[in-house]
């Protein structure tokens, strides 16, 4: 195993150690800015986050509700381009030395090229790609690259997934396990449901050693207390972007960041 794959896998078993669930948060590249997204980023790791996906931003999102959208028209607007988020990945993970993946749909990378998007995010020192609209069954392509270059393929599953699915979901993925709380897109909620628990279950029934992830809907530090009480990783990603949204300046924005991994990562110790 490549040590950007590596590092993702060691950080998700050395927060197990601790007797917790670690943390994971999103944001977007090029969000408000390419430096402020960084900035942010970076933010979110010193606050007490344990990795971060950086959000490729997507004119046509599948799974990234309005919140999230609406930053990414931002970033759009500005011009952000791929290189952009690799440069992000570099920077952050140079500055933190912590994991970071990509979340991004699967036609800019199609259009991209694969072999190329997987060498760059690789040299970049990212550990692998979250990938919610690519079927499992239409990935060998791209795990044939990402094994190739030490990345990790992390794949989504949701309550609606059946056993046998899921199965091969875990059988074909790498570092962690995306387990989407509900049906539905991205964004905070008032409680995260029951069937997040129901399906992290049926997750690990399947026999998978890969942590299990919960993301959609967490947006506090009692969520993220309730999640962390049966999944091995909270992600939380359209509360981090609402604090960047509601910010009086960039500046603010990056600080309410930083303040908001702080509170989660109390959340995940059972602080709260």
């Amino acid at each position: 195993m490549s040590g950007n794959i590596q590092l993702l896998t060691d950080t998700l078993h050395a927060a197990k150690a601790e007797g917790r669930s670690a943390l994971i948060a999103y944001l977007p590249a090029g969000f408000p800015t390419v430096d402020g997204g960084i900035e942010a980023i970076k933010a979110a790791l010193d606050g007490g986050a344990d990795v971060v996906e950086v959000g490729l931003p997507h004119s046509d999102p599948v799974l990234d509700g309005p919140v999230i959208q609406t930053a990414d028209d931002i970033a759009l607007k500005g011009g952000v381009k791929i290189a952009d988020v690799m440069r992000t990945v570099r920077e952050a993970h140079e500055a933190t030395g912590k994991p970071i993946l990509v979340m991004t749909y699967w036609n800019p990378i199609d259009r991209y090229g694969v072999e190329r998007f997987t060498a760059e995010l690789a040299e970049a020192g990212g550990a692998g790609c979250i990938l919610p609209d690519l079927p499992v069954q239409e990935s060998a392509l791209w795990r044939e690259h990402a094994d190739k270059h030490g990345l990790a393929t992390v794949f989504v599953v949701a309550p609606s997934s059946k056993d046998e699915r899921l199965g091969r979901i875990t059988a074909a993925g790498s570092g962690f396990v995306y387990a989407a709380s509900l049906m539905g897109v991205t964004g905070t909620r008032a409680s995260v449901g029951a069937q997040a628990q129901d399906l992290v279950e049926r997750t690990r029934a399947t026999g998978t050693e890969l942590p299990v992830c919960v993301g959609l809907g967490v947006s506090n530090a009692e969520q993220a207390a309730e999640v962390a009480g049966f999944a091995d990783g909270v992600i939380v990603g359209s509360a981090f972007v609402k604090r960047m949204l509601d910010a009086p300046d960039d500046a603010a924005g990056i600080e309410a960041v930083r303040s908001l991994a702080g509170d989660l990562a109390k959340g995940v110790r059972g602080q709260v």
